[in-house]
This record gives C-alpha cells, sequence and structure tokens, in this order.
C-alpha cells in the first residue's frame, strides 16, 4: 500500500478521536449562552494551561516557526520572546478580569469594557476589531492544516480539501459542545504536540548532522548570517533592529488582548487558577525549542524552498521515516492547527452576537444561541475561502493581525487602573489608534522608521486616549470604582448600552 494511503488512514483515526473527544466535552455543560460561551466558568488548571498553551501555539508556530528559522534564523527567537514576556500582565489583569466578569456575568471581551464604558456603539467597534484580526488568524490555521495534509498524502489530498476535512470536524464538535469541546480538545491536542514536537526536533538534527550541536556548527561555517541576532528581513536582508523589537512589543501587548484568549478569564473556576497558569504558561514556550531545531535542521539540508513553511513537511518526506512517524507527525501539526481554529471559530461568533448584534437587538438566550452556530459557520467559510486562496507566510500573516489587536489593550488597562478614563476617550483612541495602524500596513512608505504599525497605532492611541478623557466629564464613580478596585459591591448593570 503506498505511504501516502497509510498517512490518510493515520489522519482519518486522528480526526475520528478529536471529533468524539469534542463531541463528549459538552455533556454536563448547561444550554445557555453562558455554558456555550464561558463553559459555566468551570475550567480547572489542567484545561486552562492547556487551552492558553495550545491556542497560542498554532499553525503559525509548528510550520510557520520552523519556516522562519529555515529562512530567516535567528529572526524566528522573536516567538519565544513576546509569549514570556506578553503573560506578565496577565497575571495582575486576569484575575480582575475573571472576577469582574462573575460579578456582572459578562462572557466576551467587549461586554468587559462596555460595563465600565458603557456605549453599544463602543460594542460594536469592539466586534468590528475583532473580527477584523480573528478572520485572518482562522485562515492561517486552515492553511496550515492544508498545507500539511497536502505534503504527507504527496499532492493527492490538496490543501483546499486537507482544510476542509479537518475544519469540518472542527464545525461539528463547536457547534454541538461550544467552549467546552474547545477545552478539552485542546488538552488533547496540547499534549499531542508537544510529545510530537519534542520527537522530531531532537531526531533530525540528529540523523541529519550527527546531533545539535554538530548541526550549529556546520550552520556556523556555511550561513552564519543566520545564527546572528535580529536574524532576517523578508527581503532577505539583515532585520533591523527596530523591527525585530517592534514585532516582540506588538505581539507581547497583542497576546492576552486576542479575544480567545481573554475570554478564557470567564471560563476559569477560580483567579487562583489564572494566576497559576500564568506562572505555568513560560513552559509550554519549551514546545518552540524542538520547533526551531527542525527549521535549523532544513538549513544546510534544502539548498532552496520556494514555500519555507513546507520546510517541517518536506523533511519528514525526504528523511528516512517509518510512516507511522509520518502520520504522528501530521497528528501533530493538524493538533497545533485545530487546537488554535476551533477556539478562534467560536470567539469570532460569539463576539459577532454577543457584542456586534445583541446591544441592537432583543434576543432570547435560545435565539443568541443559534445565531452563535450560524456564524460559526459563516467565519468558518469565509476564513477557508482565504485559506484556499495563495497566501503570505503564516508568520507574517499573524504579525500583521497583531497590529489590530493591540489597540484593545489601552482600553482595558484604562478600564482597570485609570478613573478619569471615558467612554468618548476610548472610542476616540480606538478609532485613531486603528486608522493608523491600517495606514501604516497598506502605506509603509510612510513610516518614518522601520517599526511595527501596531506600534504606529498604539503611539498614536495612548495619547488621544488620554486626552479626549480629560477633556470630557468623568464617569460614574459607582461604575468606576467597581473596576478600578472589584473588591468592593458587585456593580449593578442596569440598561447599560443604550448610548
Amino acid at each position: 500500500m503506498p505511504q501516502w494511503m497509510v498517512v490518510s488512514g493515520l489522519i482519518v483515526a486522528y480526526l475520528a478521536l478529536t471529533l468524539w473527544v469534542g463531541l463528549r466535552a459538552g455533556r454536563g455543560t448547561s444550554s445557555t449562552v453562558d455554558g456555550f460561551v464561558a463553559g459555566d466558568r468551570n475550567f480547572g488548571f489542567l484545561v486552562m494551561y492547556f487551552v492558553t498553551g495550545a491556542t497560542v501555539f498554532s499553525a503559525f508556530a509548528f510550520l510557520g516557526g520552523p519556516g522562519w528559522a529555515y529562512s530567516r534564523g535567528a529572526a524566528a527567537f522573536y516567538i519565544l520572546s513576546y509569549g514570556v514576556l506578553g503573560m506578565v500582565p496577565w497575571y495582575v489583569i486576569g484575575p480582575k478580569v475573571a472576577r469582574i466578569g462573575r460579578q456582572l456575568g459578562q462572557v466576551t471581551q467587549a461586554q468587559f469594557l462596555t460595563g465600565r464604558f458603557q456605549s453599544r456603539w463602543l460594542s460594536l467597534l469592539i466586534a468590528i476589531i475583532s473580527v477584523a484580526a480573528l478572520i485572518p488568524y482562522i485562515t492561517l490555521q486552515m492553511r496550515g492544516a492544508g498545507i500539511v495534509i497536502e505534503a504527507v498524502t504527496e499532492g493527492h489530498v490538496p490543501l483546499w480539501l486537507g482544510a476542509a476535512i479537518a475544519y469540518g470536524i472542527v464545525l461539528i464538535y463547536v457547534l454541538v459542545s461550544g467552549v467546552a469541546a474547545v477545552g478539552w480538545t485542546n488538552t488533547m491536542q496540547g499534549i499531542f504536540m508537544v510529545v510530537i514536537a519534542w520527537s522530531l526536533g531532537l531526531y533530525l538534527p540528529y540523523a541529519l548532522y550527527g546531533g545539535v550541536g554538530p548541526m550549529f556548527d556546520q550552520i556556523q561555517v556555511a550561513r552564519p548570517e543566520l545564527l546572528e541576532l535580529p536574524g532576517l528581513a523578508a527581503s532577505g536582508e539583515s532585520w533591523s533592529w527596530a523591527g525585530y523589537s517592534s514585532a516582540i512589543l506588538v505581539s507581547a501587548i497583542g497576546i492576552t488582548m486576542w479575544p480567545h484568549l481573554f475570554m478564557k478569564a470567564f471560563t476559569a473556576r477560580s483567579e487562583r487558577i489564572i494566576r497559576q497558569t500564568v506562572v505555568w504558561f513560560p513552559t509550554f514556550q519549551l514546545f518552540l525549542v524542538p520547533v526551531f531545531l527542525i527549521g535549523f535542521a532544513g538549513v544546510l539540508f534544502v539548498e532552496e524552498l520556494e514555500r519555507p513553511d513546507f520546510i517541517l513537511p518536506y523533511l519528514i518526506l525526504n528523511v528516512d521515516l517509518p510512516v507511522l512517524v509520518v502520520g504522528l507527525f501530521c497528528a501533530g501539526a493538524l493538533s497545533a492547527s485545530m487546537s488554535t481554529g476551533d477556539a478562534l471559530m467560536h470567539a469570532t461568533a460569539s463576539v459577532a452576537v454577543e457584542d456586534g448584534i445583541r446591544p441592537f437587538a432583543r434576543l432570547s438566550v435560545a435565539q443568541q444561541r443559534q445565531l452563535i452556530r450560524v456564524l460559526i459557520v459563516v467565519a468558518g467559510l469565509v476564513s477557508y475561502f482565504f485559506a484556499v486562496a495563495e497566501g503570505v507566510s503564516l508568520v507574517v500573516l499573524l504579525l500583521t493581525s497583531y497590529g489590530i489587536i493591540a489597540q484593545l489593550a489601552p482600553p482595558v488597562v484604562a478600564a482597570l487602573f485609570w478613573r478619569r478614563a471615558t467612554t468618548p476617550g476610548v472610542i476616540a483612541g480606538l478609532v485613531a489608534g486603528g486608522a493608523t495602524a491600517l495606514t501604516c500596513f497598506f502605506m509603509p512608505e510612510l513610516k518614518p522608521i522601520d517599526m511595527h504599525e501596531g506600534i504606529f497605532g498604539l503611539l498614536v492611541h495612548v495619547p488621544v486616549l488620554i486626552l479626549v478623557s480629560l477633556l470630557t466629564p468623568a464617569e460614574d464613580p459607582g461604575r468606576v470604582e467597581a473596576y478600578i478596585n472589584p473588591n468592593s459591591e458587585p456593580l449593578t448593570v442596569g440598561s447599560a448600552l443604550t448610548e
């Protein structure tokens, strides 16, 4: 039997196992929106740890990480840096968000912000920003799944079909079980992809070079520019320190602002679990070490690869590995893709309904839940359309999205720590920062120095937020105090989003 058929059988078995776990996960959760979106706020430490880790490290890490290490060398280390830095503020912010969310029954990021800055137009604006950033992120995951399946089946299952099969499974279990399926499938997939990454990351350098040390010795002689920080830019020239540092900074600021991660604060069983997750999260960063080793292993083994994101499957297919190992690699890569994609589709639909539609329309609990399901399908179809089109590097696609999502950080910090922040200030800052980031992205020649467009957005965003807030009337002291000091009496929402 041809190898690609055996691998296809292993893929089918893995997808069947994932579907079974996802469908069983929904048992025991309530049929309310709170159950579907926040898992009845009952995630323990194990699930929170893997939800956070597996959600962050997706197809961009499993495929884009090796692709950057192979083609751009030390530039890939920015991924390792921002994950640790970005989670540190969540040790303080996360528990406060969870406490306020539990008091007010919040399940989304915009609900958290509009509890403090009461405007349905702000809710709609956040929904638009979130969906605009999440769709490219879902596209990345689908494309990653399609790349892997196409490669290991030797093209017999093309990218468009592989992505459709993998995310058809994701759609089914997310539609049935909601965030509970996301939690338990992420736990299974997280364990799986860490084991596969370390196995391959240690084996490939040994098989091709005789070990990790000899591999880097040979790269140092033949391609020393790949081992020098900050690495290479997309053009092949040295990446500037401003570009490298700003990529780390904007990603660190944005990492916990992603709606699918921010919303997990509302699923935790306790604030202590959130703090434990933050403390232990850097251990999940170790997943990146073998991923980078795989990419560096291809530097001298593969002279030039037209699509660097294919370096990992290329190595797997061109190093004499047992077919079982090839199949397990594929399952590990699909784990990386699907463990993020399911959370993203769930978050996109939840945000669209809870933050973009519900403030303007009366919906019953059943209608909300049903509409979320419909929009999960819509988000999946839109992302799939972009995924099957020829795209840019997986890492570039994600890094661009961070510029948009990082604009949500100033309103969150202002809500929790600045009493004088006002609704007009937050709205003006979001509009100004978002517009600046998009302008710099589409017209990079306007940037005075080589920095990420998201940083330019924040440099405009923060002063506008402060200035407009100081020029407009202060907010209700009781509502402000409930956010600044959530240990006080619980806030009564009342008729919140009427502006």
